[in-house]
């Protein structure tokens, strides 16, 4: 991470995609929040409800450990991402991303079945429009953000109910 002469950092996604060669659909976020940058992993803010929302949908236990979070999605047919490979960002604020640079999606896709992609927040699916639905030949589903920022405009009970559309992406079909 380098510091411009803003508050801006410029980042680059340093962890790998979680997937296997059963994954059927792909979660996107935008770029690691700085609290998952910190701990090397998805959505890492205790305030964050992606993997509450997740074991509530999947009805499985809350997972405690990044192995158990691994296991839940991979169990569940569930590749997760992000969108950016780099960008210039102010701490976690999607908002203030400039200078995007996307992923690389090709491996996900030459190793695994992806039936359905998911983005997560209006930032995440603009860039995802943007920059990657040519290169990946899919459109997105939009899925409200999980980020502790979101709390305002939505409900934990209205996120969840969102949510619901990844139980259509065949994620349990063997």
């Amino acid at each position: 991470m380098i510091k411009n002469n803003n508050t801006f950092d410029v980042v680059t996604h340093t962890f790998e995609p979680i997937y296997d060669k059963n994954s059927r659909i792909l979660i996107l976020g935008t770029m690691p929040s700085v609290k998952s940058r910190e701990a090397n992993f998805y959505y890492m803010n205790p305030q964050n409800i992606f993997w509450r929302i997740l074991s509530n949908i999947l009805k499985t236990p809350y997972p405690q450990t990044i192995d158990g979070k691994k296991e839940m999605l991979i169990n569940n047919r569930i590749a997760v991402w992000d969108v950016l490979k780099s960008c210039e960002i102010e701490g976690s604020l999607d908002s203030t991303i400039k200078k995007a640079v996307p992923n690389d999606f090709s491996n996900i896709f030459s190793t695994s079945d992806i039936t359905a992609i998911f983005t997560t927040g209006t930032k995440a699916t603009s860039l995802f429009k943007s920059h990657c639905r040519t290169a990946t030949g899919m459109e997105s589903i939009y899925l409200p953000s999980t980020s502790p920022a979101n709390k305002k405009y939505y409900s934990y009970d209205k996120i969840l109910e969102e949510w619901k559309k990844i139980l259509g992406g065949a994620i349990n079909e063997c």
